[in-house]
């Protein structure tokens, strides 16, 4: 096909519009050079065509939008992001069925942010129309995203995730007042200012004119925040408007990187200008007599500021202010000042970080008046949305757990009851996961430790365990941490001679205590430990050499091969002294970074914005919640902590790490001391929750969208019980915030669930009256045979197993015998279970249990047979409780037994499914006393020795939308809400 008819294609795709037959309109634009017309098989050729560079950029864009969409009315019946969604595009730009399957394998659906809504009380009115006639802001900032070299498709995804929030705003124009509440959920330094600073363009493009942000209770990381959102959103033009000349020193300013808009908006009555209550230098003051810099100019006096006529040219106030009393108390105070009558602006506030001080943390049990107490910024916060009744809240987090406790019932309180949005992990970014091996469990578990290697674990690739009993242990720990740190320096310049694009900012981050007084003491060890290195002279070298030899070498040619590396450490040498003069430039090579007056410390200051920064942090609170490390290489943490959220926000080795991921090494504790001479190992710990939030981020996936009757499966006030703590002593969030509701059933037909919450191994009696409660259904498996499951990389294989039916009711009294975890409840399981079974939807499992192809079964102690026993994570010491799996690989198999549709466990799965039928697979794994260093790889075992894991899934048939049932416990009624 030709260019032109190629351009012909492409200006059928545009941005914003529904999908429409795409063949006539062509035919029109080709009328005098194709006389006969293209055929719909030549559009779908020009579809598939790789030359068609503009045409499958703009198809790609354009379908990304319309599965996403949830407002239009040609999506008629289908939900977003669903197969039946993209068949209705294809019907709609008049594709044939048969032609469907080919479009489906070049242009895949990309998915999009999890949505967790109640139904809102009015027409949608976020179209694609008002989209396009009001767009001023959000096309600018779409803008600076494409010149930091964001991508197309990374700019699509953040198109879709923030109308979606936008959307289920109530609309700024509405006659009458609605306030909606909702939260949106990122992961740790993901890229969520991003997002909420797209939502505050589209916002004021829509016609939102008052905006406030609330930043966290730190100065520090509110002045980044004003930063950014002056820099990326309000523009040269609107601050150099203003009275205050706060970015005179600031480099990007003089160096003309604050975004510059194609029109002023100061000289034009077409768009509205952007007014600052609020500086880089400055929190909120109260305004005095510039009052006025909160009236709102009205076109027509007689009709409301709302109305659209004066809405739209109206100006934008937006304030940036940190969660500090007397900050709200300033604009609480100015706000009940302002001439403009408050319940006819729209407003939006954006609460960052919305987990930490926004919470009303009073236990309403503990109330002694009806009037709800509440915590002081909570109470602030309270009546800010008391005063607008046009404000909506919008919470971010990447830890959610103590906003979705929140009271439900509290009407001016922050609980997220319209929404909640669960963003997408960004791919180039390094999280929990990344530090951790948390896939792949059977293989990664089978091999002994010295068999990882930092290709296949990233654990071995990125994490440095801190295990000192004496302090010069802790010396020679912090020296390796120290060396990484120089050498990762030396690094990025070689890579920098290569033509890599330059490092602004090399940090090393240095946690160990919340306790200001500490941070001196840690931060002298670190500055006399950078004085005895030798980093100056010849000495330090061949420690250096050894650190690259052993260590980044091999790292990086595992993964960061894509990168400039260099051959031999000689290639490094004349770096090593380049590193250590920009790391020692200024006052110290160390900064202390806590709560404490800069004039305290004889210091360089810590601003990534004015200059580059090649230091060591130490620190506690400031570098915990929302302020970003730039540059973070090396991290030495050893603080613990009792709340899993805290203790997250405490991850700020979580980012993007571009063009030097490879030499990233968190330095962590594996035995840091707690209450009772107890020891805690951190890495554990931050695993533990790593995998809490995951499934919690799982769970709200299956219960999103909508049933049969087109209402959704649960509301945001029926996430609390979705979240769970896996170690004792790490609740999800502070106890002064978990005050919600029980989960009482959950049930999801066919999808096979992971029962591996026990508690502690204790003396192993636990273990050995589990396999007691198993003997019944192991007694019943007489057959072997083999099944199939699909691997990471798609590939089919097959596993070997014993497998039997046993009746319902005989694993359920089997079940009924295991001990669970503290702070983890089966009930709501059993519960499904036994209704099934009663309901006559269950009669029978298939029980099946593997054989692994590398490992020989093992003589049990009083047991007339051999059995697997595999090798699976175990939490330690004292508070160890729970395993990282069952059987992963296998759940093909049982998931194709119970019915799940399009699920391939091989021919015998198939032949043993039936309706009423459910699958459960059993895995022994050796769990052997503490003072036991091996592990057991010959017999005879005694039970208390190894651990009864399952997993099961109920039948398809008996819950094939999935079900889950509450008990609010706020309500008093008992009643239990069904999300059916």
């Amino acid at each position: 096909m030709s260019d032109e008819v190629f351009r012909a294609v492409a200006r059928e795709l545009g941005d914003g519009f529904p999908p429409e037959n795409v063949l006539y309109p062509v035919n029109a634009r080709l009328r005098a050079s194709y006389p006969d017309g293209l055929t719909i098989a030549d559009i779908i050729d020009v579809f598939l065509d790789d030359s068609a560079v503009g045409v499958r950029t703009a198809l790609t864009s354009r379908l990304r939008q319309w599965d996403a969409e949830s407002v239009e009315t040609w999506v008629g019946s289908t939900t977003p992001q669903s197969p039946e969604r993209r068949a209705r595009i294809y019907d709609l730009l008049g594709l044939p069925v048969d032609a469907h399957a080919e479009m489906d394998a070049h242009f895949p659906r990309e998915g999009g942010p999890v949505v967790i809504a109640a139904q809102q009380p009015w027409d949608p009115w976020y179209t694609s129309e008002r989209r396009r006639e009001h767009d001023f802001y959000w096309r600018a900032y779409k803008r600076v995203l494409a010149d930091k070299n964001w991508d197309e498709a990374t700019i699509g995804k953040l198109d879709i995730a923030t109308t979606e929030v936008v959307h289920r705003l109530a609309d700024p124009t509405r006659p009458e007042p609605y306030q909606s509440k909702g939260l949106v959920v990122g992961y740790v330094q993901s890229g969520k200012t991003a997002n909420f600073s797209g939502v505050v363009a589209k916002a004021i493009d829509a016609g939102y004119r008052l905006v406030i942000v609330l930043t966290g209770t730190i100065e520090i990381l509110r002045s980044q925040t004003q930063r950014r959102l002056d820099m990326e959103l309000v523009g040269r033009q609107n601050i150099s408007a203003g009275v205050d000349d706060d970015y005179a020193n600031d480099e990007d300013w003089r160096n003309g990187n604050f975004l510059e808009h194609e029109i002023d908006p100061n000289k034009t009555n077409e768009i509205p200008a952007i007014r600052r209550l609020t500086t880089s230098t400055f929190d909120y003051k109260s305004l005095l007599a510039g009052l006025s810099a909160l009236h709102f100019e009205t076109v027509d006096h007689s009709l409301p500021l709302n109305d659209p006529k004066n809405l739209y040219p109206s100006n934008i106030r937006i304030a940036v202010v940190k969660k500090n009393v007397s900050s709200l108390k300033k604009l609480v105070a100015d706000l009940k000042k302002v001439p403009t009558e408050l319940d006819q602006i729209p407003a939006l506030i954006i609460d960052d970080e919305a987990d930490q001080a926004s919470v009303n943390t009073i236990d309403p049990k503990k109330m002694k008046t009806e009037q709800i107490e509440r915590t002081a910024i909570n109470g602030q916060i309270a009546e800010i949305l008391g005063l607008l009744k046009r404000a909506q809240y919008i919470g971010y987090t990447a830890t959610p757990f103590a906003n979705v406790f929140v009271d439900p019932e509290d009407s001016v309180n922050v609980f997220p009851s319209d929404f909640i949005v669960s963003l997408e992990r960004p791919a180039p970014y390094m999280g929990g996961a990344d530090f951790h091996d948390l896939d792949d469990l059977d293989d990664l578990d089978d091999l002994e430790d010295d068999d990882k290697t930092p290709a296949n674990s990233n654990q071995k690739a990125y994490v440095r365990d801190l295990r000192a009993e004496c302090d010069e242990d802790r010396s020679a720990e912090q020296l390796r941490a120290l060396d990484s740190f120089v050498l990762t320096g030396a690094i990025k310049l070689f890579r920098e001679s290569k033509g890599v694009r330059p490092y602004r900012h090399h940090t090393m981050l240095v946690h160990e205590s919340v306790k200001q007084a500490e941070h001196d003491a840690v931060a002298n060890d670190f500055k006399a430990l950078w004085k005895s290195a030798g980093y100056s002279q010849a000495k330090s070298l061949a420690r250096l050499d050894k650190l690259w030899a052993e260590d980044f070498a091999v790292v990086s040619a595992a993964r960061g091969s894509e990168l400039p590396n260099p051959e031999s450490f000689a290639e490094l040498e004349e770096f090593i002294g380049a590193a250590y003069d920009k790391i020692s430039e200024g006052t110290s090579p160390v900064i202390v970074v806590n709560g404490a007056a800069e004039k305290d410390y004889k210091q360089d200051s810590l601003d990534f914005q004015e200059r580059g920064v090649w230091k060591i942090l130490v620190g506690g609170t400031k570098l915990s919640r929302g302020f970003t490390v730039e540059g973070l290489t090396i991290t030495y943490y050893t603080r613990r902590t009792g709340q899993a959220d805290t203790l997250m926000q405490m991850g700020r080795w979580f980012g993007f790490r571009p063009g030097y991921r490879d030499l990233v090494r968190l330095f962590i504790g594996r035995t840091v001391g707690g209450p009772a001479g107890a020891d805690y190992d951190m890495y554990k710990a931050f695993e533990a929750i790593v995998r809490d939030e995951q499934e919690f981020r799982n769970e709200l996936t299956r219960f999103s969208g909508v049933n049969e009757k087109g209402e959704p499966w649960v509301t945001p006030r029926d996430v609390p019980p979705m979240v769970f703590q896996q170690l004792p002593w790490l609740r999800p969030t502070a106890r002064n915030k978990m005050f919600n509701a029980d989960l009482v059933y959950r049930g999801m037909g066919g999808e096979s669930f992971s029962f591996t919450m026990q508690p502690p191994r204790g003396d192993g009696s636990i273990n050995a009256r589990h396999f007691g409660a198993v003997t019944p259904l192991l007694k019943s498996l007489d057959e072997t045979g083999s099944f199939n499951f699909v691997d990471k990389d798609d590939v089919s294989r097959s596993f070997t197993a014993r497998y039997g039916i046993v009746p319902a009711h005989v694993v359920l009294e089997a079940v009924d015998q295991f001990e669970w975890a503290n702070g983890w409840d089966f009930g709501p399981h059993r519960e499904a279970l036994s209704t099934a079974i009663e309901s006559g939807l269950l009669e029978d499992f298939a029980v099946l249990l593997p054989y692994p192809k590398t490992r020989e079964p093992i003589e049990i102690k009083g047991w007339h047979e051999k059995l697997p026993i595999v090798n699976r994570k175990r939490q330690e010491r004292e508070y160890r409780t729970g395993f990282t799996g069952t059987a992963v690989r296998e759940r093909d198999a049982i998931e194709h037994i119970a019915g799940t549709p399009k699920k391939n466990g091989g021919p015998l799965a198939g032949a043993l499914h039936r309706k009423t039928r459910g699958a459960l697979i059993l895995v022994f794994a050796n769990d052997p006393a503490p003072r036991q260093l091996k592990r057991a790889q010959a017999g005879p075992v005694d039970s208390r020795d190894f651990a009864t894991l399952f997993s099961y899934a109920l039948p398809h048939a008996a819950e094939p939308l999935g079900r889950i049932g509450f008990r609010v416990r706020q309500s008093g009624t008992g009643a239990i809400v069904d999300a059916n």
